[in-house]
């Protein structure tokens, strides 16, 4: 019979296990988790409320102007976070760790990330340093600090200049084409137009990203942009707005001082387009429209050429319907995705009917003004074939027709005029058209 096994007591006592200590992440707000910087997110979170409270406050001074920043409604739900450091918090929240936040400023906006992020609290960096009353031992602490960020990229940059909407600027060549004046002399003009335009343009790009932050991080695409997305620091495209102004000035300069004006003028309309215009229905697709119209006036300006009224008249209700168009799309993305009317625009999903309705409108009548133009007495001294020109209308009804079809069917990206460089059909007719004009001279 097999005997139980005896016990033993030595009569010392067992040691106890010693609980081991919970670690704690503490993770550097600016430079390491945010892709951007706080001060610029705050003061670009509403810029127009910030400065009226900045100038009604009676003080002046830093001081004041970050008191008033810290007020600020920042929406930390979209703001760029670094994926791969939310990454490592989540680990480490899943080993039990604590996640604390460092923050220099703006504790109140700190505070707010954390909670938002379920982070377990903010602490300063002097906390770190100096402090006896952290929340976790000194000894227990893992630190994502400060990252070294790479320069930013001539993609990055090309991305937030939008150098692809270049195209637009051809417009300026096309007074040059039309009055059939070339020669090096007016193509080297129109070229410097060009080259303005380009660099006025990016630096309003900038500006209207740097106001629109908000809305664009709520949008399914924009969100994507340089400074939306944080690869582009908002510091970095503050010093490179006066940068592209000042060289379109320089390049205005060696073509007129009239030149100038004009250009000041696209500037200051795209400025108050960008502020107000933008935000008013209807008004912003006129101002679209002039916007277009006004890069051929300014090419006709910059070249010395005689423009048409007829052509004036043409590219306004081209352009009009182009920025129906593009208003169509976004509202047509904005209810296949199931989002809300747009908070920056004043326009309502189930206004999608009419703005297709006006669009479609405008298209035809481009065409009918088109016609009475090739019937009119003023094609006889520019072409010796003017009944070819007639060609150009099955051709101007295809091309509306199927952008107004690709729109309808949520083909099309936001901006028609890009579309067109980028649809192989659009390319061959336009291509087409060019060769009519030609052959019609």
């Amino acid at each position: 019979m097999e005997q139980p096994a005896r016990q033993y007591d030595s009569g010392v006592p067992t040691p106890s296990a010693t609980p081991a200590v919970a670690r704690a992440l503490v993770i550097d707000l600016e430079g390491a988790l945010l892709r951007s910087e706080l001060l610029m997110e705050a003061l670009f979170s509403r810029p127009a409320l910030m400065l009226a409270r900045f100038g009604a406050g009676g003080r002046s001074g830093m001081a004041a102007l970050t008191a008033i920043l810290a007020r600020a409604e920042i929406d930390y739900a979209h703001l760029p976070y670094e994926s791969d450091v939310l990454n490592q918090a989540l680990a480490a929240r899943a080993r039990g760790a604590k996640i604390y936040l460092v923050a220099g400023r703006f504790a109140g906006h700190a505070a707010g990330i954390a909670a938002h992020l379920g982070f377990d609290g903010v602490v300063t960096p002097a906390d770190l340093s100096t402090s006896d009353k952290l929340p976790f031992d000194r000894g227990s602490i893992d630190r994502i600090d400060n990252r070294s960020r790479s320069r930013v990229s001539l993609k990055t940059w090309a991305k937030a200049l939008r150098v692809y909407q270049y195209a637009k600027n051809t417009l300026v060549f096309v007074p040059v084409i039309t009055a059939h004046q070339l020669n090096f002399a007016t193509l080297g003009y129109a070229l410097l137009a060009f080259m303005a335009f380009s660099a006025c343009a990016s630096g309003a790009y900038l500006m209207n990203d740097l106001l629109d932050l908000a809305a664009d991080r709520q949008h399914p695409t924009k969100r994507h942009r340089a400074l939306a997305a944080g690869d582009l620091p908002i510091s970095s495209a503050l010093s490179a707005i006066p940068a592209l102004w000042l060289f379109a000035v320089a390049a205005s300069l060696c073509i007129s001082p009239l030149f100038l004006g004009v250009l000041g003028g696209y500037l200051a309309t795209t400025i108050a387009y960008s502020l107000v215009l933008k935000r008013k229905m209807l008004v912003d697709v006129v101002t679209l429209a002039g916007l277009y119209t006004l890069r051929i006036i300014a090419g006709a300006v910059g070249v010395g050429v005689v423009l048409s009224e007829w052509l004036l008249i043409f590219s306004l209700f081209v352009f009009t319907s182009l920025a129906l168009i593009k208003r169509f799309s976004e509202l047509s993305m904005r209810e296949t995705a199931g989002l809300a009317d747009p908070s920056n625009r004043d326009y309502r999903v189930t206004d999608l009917h009419i703005i297709g309705a006006m669009a479609a409108a405008s298209a035809m009548n481009a065409v009918t003004v088109f016609s009475l133009y090739v019937s009119s007495s003023a094609v006889t001294p520019l072409y010796s074939r003017p009944w070819m020109l007639w060609l150009l209308n099955p051709l101007l009804l295809y091309w509306f027709g199927r952008a107004l079809m690709m729109a309808q069917r949520r083909e099309m990206p936001d901006d028609p005029i890009l579309y067109a460089f980028r649809d192989g059909p659009s390319r061959i007719t336009v291509a087409a058209m060019i060769c009519i004009m030609l052959a019609a001279i």
